[in-house]
């Protein structure tokens, strides 16, 4: 149940005060009477009030003198002022130095109310903001990235350095190594951090609908179009778009892409005009996209134009100072997720466990096994049974069953292996994204 909003109503005429605070009550308030502004100071300063109903003339410490402590003093509690109708300039003083509002004796106390509701919203929304933007500063910024070891450290240096500035920046290296974290640090240490940071798959969406959202569409272009889409890169202005698995996008769209980033300008599908746009450009991939100029399915001029400044994310392997810090990272944070578990650390055989495996699929590999960890744990300590992953038909005791099952048992298994990625497990496994597909969805009939 929400705890009712607490009020000090504070004038040297005690009577009055407990009158109006009286009145609060039955409009669902906790309201306390005070006859001095010195015990308001205090009764705030003590944690023990959401907002602050004061006169504005009281002979130890006046309603403006309480206003110019509660500022200096940091504490975020909305004052409503009371004054009577000849210091109407003295109430405009107190708006001047943060009064949420002022209000002229004799007054109505629905008029009270209407105002006190108004300043808790106010500095609800207030402290949300506050929330969402700390939020985003953690999770755009380079405070959370685990860099222990030398090659991540690399990594953070050239960061910042290249943040600042507009270029396009290219990351490389193997999938799961965080190359969407340090994406959004780029955006949130570059001059773009206050706009929007967009990410995108570029393996995850058909060429029409990945064509549509990155690039816009006017209605009509095509069926199903029934309205103007401006797309990414004119919803992003100003900001920052990320292109995840940039190696996989088709070479017909290779050459819409060349255009934003050599001329600033896009032309949605359908469209006969182009609009300029401001966007950075970041873009990652597992795959040699040097290979892949030869193989013809990658454009040699788009990589020239990517290929500005390349970062490559080290392998897991490469930073196993890194390791026991990821593990308390992940580990808190599926704690925080799963709230029910009763699991609080590891124990010792299971941290030994996580530190010596090679971790194949890399930071998102450690970070499903920490989190299997945490959902399987039957008690406080994580053992190293509960790291185990779900094995594919590795013994052919028991009852025999088909192929197709012995296939999918071992599709999942894969997958689980390499974090979820669907694209990496289909290259090791040497097939396409659709039968891997048939693979998974397969029910063994």
């Amino acid at each position: 149940m929400t705890e009712k909003p607490r009020v000090l109503v504070v004038d040297d005429k005690l009577a009055m005060a407990e009158t109006i605070a009286d009145g609060l009550g039955d409009h669902g308030f906790v309201a306390t009477a005070l006859g001095s502004g010195r015990a308001a100071l205090d009764t705030v300063r003590a944690g023990r009030a959401d907002v602050v109903v004061t006169d504005l003339r009281m002979p130890d410490l006046d309603g403006l003198a309480l206003l110019d402590t509660l500022r200096d003093s940091g504490l975020d509690v909305p004052v409503i002022v009371m004054t009577a109708y000849g210091a109407i300039d003295s109430a405009v003083e107190s708006i001047r130095k943060g009064a949420y509002q002022y209000l002229t004796k004799p007054f109505k106390l629905d008029e009270l109310v209407i105002f006190l509701r108004r300043a808790l919203d106010d500095r609800a929304l207030r402290r949300e903001a506050a929330a969402m933007r700390k939020t985003l500063g953690q999770r755009f910024s380079l405070a959370g990235v685990v860099a222990r070891s030398a090659a991540m450290q690399r990594v953070v240096s050239i960061v910042e350095r290249a943040a600042p500035s507009d270029v396009p920046i290219l990351l490389t290296g193997e999938t799961g190594t965080g190359k969407g974290l340090i994406g959004g640090a780029i955006h949130g240490t570059s001059k773009r951090a206050t706009r929007p940071f967009v990410a995108i798959n570029c393996a995850t969406l058909p060429e029409p609908l990945l064509e549509s959202e990155l690039f816009g569409h006017v209605k009509g272009a095509f069926t199903g179009a029934i309205a103007d889409h401006p797309g990414l890169f004119a919803t992003d202005d100003g900001g920052t778009v990320m292109l995840d698995e940039i190696g996989e996008l088709p070479i017909g769209l290779q050459a819409k892409l060349l255009r934003v980033l050599e001329s600033g300008t896009v032309r949605p599908v359908g469209a006969t005009r182009e609009r300029a746009v401001d966007v950075r450009i970041v873009a990652a991939t597992h795959r040699d996209l040097r290979r892949a100029v030869g193989d013809g399915t990658f454009r040699e001029d788009l990589l020239y134009r990517l290929d500005v400044l390349a970062i490559e994310m080290p392998p897991l392997r490469q930073r196993r100072d890194d390791l026991a810090p990821l593990v308390e990272h992940f580990l808190a944070d599926a704690i925080h997720r799963h709230p029910t578990s009763p699991a609080r650390t590891f124990s010792r055989q299971a941290m030994r466990k996580l530190l010596d495996h090679a971790w194949p699929g890399n930071v998102r590999e450690l970070a499903h096994a920490v989190e299997r960890g945490v959902v399987l744990a039957s008690g406080p300590e994580i053992t190293d049974v509960d790291l185990v992953a779900r094995e594919p038909a590795s013994s052919f005791d028991g009852d025999v069953v088909p192929m197709v099952e012995i296939q999918r048992r071992y599709a999942r298994w894969a997958l689980d292996q390499f974090g979820g990625h669907k694209t990496r497990t289909a290259e090791r496994l040497d097939v396409d994204a659709k039968t891997l597909n048939r693979w998974l969805a397969d029910d063994g009939d």
